[in-house]
């Protein structure tokens, strides 16, 4: 009797083991930056990934009747401490929207126009590339940081 007992809990705890498993790895989101992705798209597929760049503000193109968006976004470095060696956020989205050697790709999202969509905000996008190599981004999220940075007090001459 205690044998069936047994036998019964460890296939119940091997199903759930597997349903767990499977929805982690159908639900995952890769975080990656333009460069990364632009060389891992064969690998990728169409499984979601999250990117991070720099808004290229020229490239921005708006429908308001159709609520798309277009833009441009330029790769900058996934490493936060490579950030910060190459003089911070603020500097590394400026440098990236002045560099045109750095790989770039075009978003496409639907929805209302958020504020912080300018030139040189990093944007990190949630989606998917289509066959024309546009990516069709899910969500939006727009970090300015100048626009958050405190005033650097200046030293007072003696």
């Amino acid at each position: 009797m205690q044998l069936k007992f047994m036998i019964g809990f460890l296939l119940i705890l091997a199903a759930v083991a597997v349903l767990v498993i499977s929805a982690t790895q159908n639900n995952a989101t890769y975080l990656m930056t333009v460069e990364e992705l632009q060389k891992r798209q064969q690998e990728i597929g169409d499984r979601p990934v999250k990117l991070s760049g720099a808004v290229l503000g020229d490239t921005i193109q708006e429908d308001p009747r159709t609520l798309t968006i277009r833009f441009t976004i330029v790769h900058i470095p996934g490493d936060n401490d490579e950030i910060n060696r190459m003089g911070g956020l603020a500097q590394v989205l400026h440098d990236a929207v002045e560099n045109p050697d750095l790989p770039r790709l075009e978003v496409e999202y639907h929805g209302v126009r958020p504020d912080l969509l300018k030139n040189e905000a990093q944007a990190i996008v949630t989606g998917k590339l289509d066959q024309n190599g546009v990516f069709q981004a899910e969500e939006l999220l727009l970090k300015c940081p100048t626009r958050y940075e405190e005033a650097v007090p200046q030293p007072t001459q003696p």
